[in-house]
C-alpha cells in the first residue's frame, strides 16, 4: 500500500450524501484541504485571470466547529458571489480561524453542496497529524 501524502483528502463512500476523509499535520492544513475537497467534490473550475482576495474570522469552541464554520463561510461565498479560492492564510488559534483567501469567480460548477454537517464528524489527532470525515447535505 502506497504511503499517504502528509496532507491531502479522498472522496469516502457514503449511503446518502457526499462524504470526505481530509488529514493534514495542524488545523490549518486540515481546513485547507478540506476546502480543497469541497470544491473537487463540486466540479468548481475557476475562471483564468481575474483574481478577488476575501478575508475572514470564524470561532467556535472545538475543532470541528471551526471546520464546519470554516467550510460554510465558502459555500455562503460559492453561493452569494460565485467566488470559490486556492490560495489560503490561515491563521488559527484555540477558537478562531482568521482566514485571509485568494480564488476567482466560478465558471463551472457540477455538482451543489447545500451544507456541511456535523454528522460522525470528529477530528482526531494521530502520529502524522490531524484527520477528520465530513459528510456534505447535497
Amino acid at each position: 500500500m502506497p504511503e499517504k501524502a502528509p496532507s491531502g483528502f479522498e472522496e469516502i463512500e457514503h449511503t446518502a450524501d457526499w462524504a470526505l476523509r481530509v488529514w493534514a499535520p495542524d488545523l490549518a492544513g486540515l481546513l485547507e484541504e478540506a476546502a480543497r475537497g469541497m470544491y473537487e467534490l463540486s466540479g468548481i473550475r475557476l475562471q483564468k485571470g481575474a483574481r478577488v482576495i476575501r478575508s475572514f474570522k470564524v470561532e467556535s469552541t472545538d475543532a470541528e466547529g471551526l471546520l464546519v464554520n470554516f467550510l460554510s463561510e465558502l459555500l455562503h461565498f460559492a453561493e452569494k458571489e460565485k467566488l470559490a479560492f486556492d490560495t489560503f492564510e490561515l491563521l488559527v488559534s484555540e477558537s478562531v480561524v482568521d482566514a485571509r483567501l485568494e480564488g476567482a469567480p466560478i465558471v463551472e460548477q457540477k455538482k451543489e453542496i447545500k451544507a456541511v454537517t456535523y454528522h460522525n464528524l470528529s477530528v482526531r489527532a494521530g502520529p502524522q497529524g490531524l484527520s477528520a470525515e465530513i459528510v456534505f447535505d447535497v
